[in-house]
């Protein structure tokens, strides 16, 4: 379920705001778009991602993890922003943080897609912002594609032969596995992280 409104009364975002309920409301071009929140299995696999990139990606990397995070069209803050579940900076993009929002594309986002959203009606935003990555993973089957951007599109990256999907701007490789999500360095032959176990409520 979404909700999609052209216009809302200030104090009804202003109530929004003060209980939280906007944490993943979302502004296109003026056009609130109101999203639920995401559910236990959305919630499982996200954190491991998260936590999975925050210790190991990073210290390795020098670069940054975020969650749920604002990003914004450069100079149109509050009025044109998405909010991916997560948000990939390496140093060379470290400028565009502005504590509440990113004014500019993140070297990768990562959406975690559940039945009905917006996904894949982001990657135009995305693209715009020059995002080199976007990590697309359905939460339900753990199926995971990588798109790049070239000449200002979307491409998928083709799997090799055995399933790893290249991330260049992380240098790590994914695939999707007996329903798991299965993570490693680029180029290693060990064992991967494997994330999404399916677990009991």
């Amino acid at each position: 379920m979404r909700l999609v409104k052209a216009f809302v009364p200030p104090e009804v975002l202003a109530w929004r705001k003060r209980i939280g309920a906007d944490r993943r409301d979302e502004m296109w071009d003026g056009v609130l778009h109101m999203a639920p929140a995401p559910n236990r299995a959305h919630q499982d696999l996200e954190g491991e991602l998260e936590a999975y990139l925050r210790y190991e990606w990073k210290p390795r990397s020098g670069g940054k993890v975020y969650h749920q995070i604002n990003v914004a069209t450069p100079g149109r803050w509050p009025e044109d922003f998405r909010v991916p579940d997560l948000v990939l900076l390496l140093p060379d993009r470290f400028g565009i943080d502005r504590n509440e929002y990113f004014e500019g594309g993140p070297n990768v986002v990562v959406e975690i897609r559940s039945p009905g959203d917006e996904t894949y009606e982001k990657l135009p935003f995305y693209a715009g912002l020059d995002v080199r990555e976007v990590w697309i993973v359905e939460r339900d089957v753990r199926e995971v594609e990588v798109r790049r951007l070239l000449d200002g599109v979307y491409a998928s990256v083709v799997p090799s032969a055995d399933g790893w999907i290249s991330s260049v701007e992380t240098a790590l490789e994914l695939r999707a596995r007996d329903g798991v999500l299965e993570l490693r360095r680029s180029g290693e032959a060990g064992p991967a992280v494997r994330i999404g176990e399916r677990s009991r409520p």
